[in-house]
């Protein structure tokens, strides 16, 4: 709950940037003249830009959400079973391990999206972010195309 917070108060505070943003540069344009005019759009680009972002974001974040309530629900979550430090962080040896069994499952069932998920999973405790969250976009397109929404 606490990180759903983190992430509208952050999605708040960015979208309060975009319009301030986007209200001066509205006023360059205003201005009239070619360089204030062409600042004025340059400027509402960035705007622009950051809500095509936070949208994507929050749409694969409720997506992954999605999907990680289904999984609970089939019993499928993968289980907590990282060794940590005293300090309580994962242990890296732990997190290979794990990893190692995750890519073995997946490489064994490569169009079933819970397998992709759980790798997702295990790329984040290996604090691999970009390939965890290539493997969870692997995962949602996945259950999309096996699990079409209907509206």
């Amino acid at each position: 709950m606490r990180a759903k917070i983190t992430y509208l108060v952050t999605a708040a505070v960015l979208v309060f940037y975009f319009v301030l943003v986007g209200s001066r540069g509205v006023m360059l344009i205003q201005s009239g003249t070619p360089v204030t005019v062409a600042f004025g759009i340059a400027v509402l680009i960035l705007p622009v830009i950051g809500l095509w972002f936070l949208w994507k974001n929050t749409q694969f974040v409720r997506d992954a959400n999605r999907l990680a309530a289904e999984l609970d629900a089939e019993g499928g979550l993968p289980v907590d079973e990282l060794k940590r430090t005293p300090s309580g962080r994962i242990d890296r040896d732990s997190a290979d391990e794990v990893f190692a069994r995750r890519k073995a499952e997946t490489e064994a069932a490569p169009d079933d999206w819970r397998t992709w998920f759980r790798l997702a999973i295990a790329y984040h405790d290996a604090r691999d972010t970009p390939r965890a969250r290539k493997a969870m976009q692997r995962a949602i397109a996945l259950h999309a195309t096996h699990h079409p929404r209907t509206a």
